[in-house]
């Protein structure tokens, strides 16, 4: 019988301890959790310079927060994104955060979605998406969002997704900065025009 290795996702262990308020009144709010998640995870090493978070939207109630752990998991699906849908997924018992049982949700990133992430947003069931930093931002130090369509805002909003854009902006374009100008590792796939690691 074939044995394969067992995939495990775990927040790393300051996250809890850095997240101290159960609910987030405004959008700035929110968005202020993400860029410092982010911040604090490049500070600490434990992964890229991305947070998230799910949050109810009317209420503000934190649902799950998000960061990035590619390089520390060795895993490239785990973007800040998608780590915070994934925990709050688990959190409710559900993989449909649009279920008329609970209130809206939305996703606050500090970075707009790359295309994974992009794709992910529907699916995952998010009522509103809240982004920092443009993917124009990512690139710019050197991260491959991949391809995405250049009407995504006006298609996930014909999906009933909301979306905000440049909230904190330069906040969390310094985060990517820093992490950049301290030598943090970009990791792009061997199709990512600034990568050569893998050739």
């Amino acid at each position: 019988m074939v044995r394969f290795p067992e995939v495990m996702l775990r927040l790393p262990d300051w996250v809890e301890e850095f997240v101290v308020d159960e609910v987030y009144p405004t959008t700035e709010d929110r968005m202020r959790l993400a860029v410092d998640l982010s911040r604090e995870n490049v500070r600490r090493g434990t992964g890229g310079p991305f947070g998230a978070a799910v949050f109810e939207r009317e209420s503000g109630r934190l649902v799950a927060p998000g960061v990035n752990l590619v390089v520390s998991a060795g895993c490239s699906v785990f973007h800040g994104e998608m780590v915070a849908i994934m925990v709050a997924q688990k959190a409710l018992g559900d993989f449909d955060l649009g279920s008329p049982s609970y209130p809206a949700h939305e996703l606050v990133t500090s970075t707009e979605p790359c295309a994974m992430c992009l794709g992910a947003t529907p699916w995952s069931g998010v009522r509103r998406l809240v982004c920092a930093a443009r993917d124009a931002d990512a690139r710019a130090v050197g991260f491959d969002e991949g391809s995405k369509m250049k009407d995504w805002i006006p298609k996930l909003e014909e999906r009933g997704i909301a979306v905000a854009c440049d909230v904190l902006r330069e906040d969390a374009v310094a985060v990517l900065r820093e992490y950049a100008q301290t030598g943090g590792e970009i990791y792009n796939s061997r199709g990512g025009a600034s990568s050569e690691r893998n050739p």
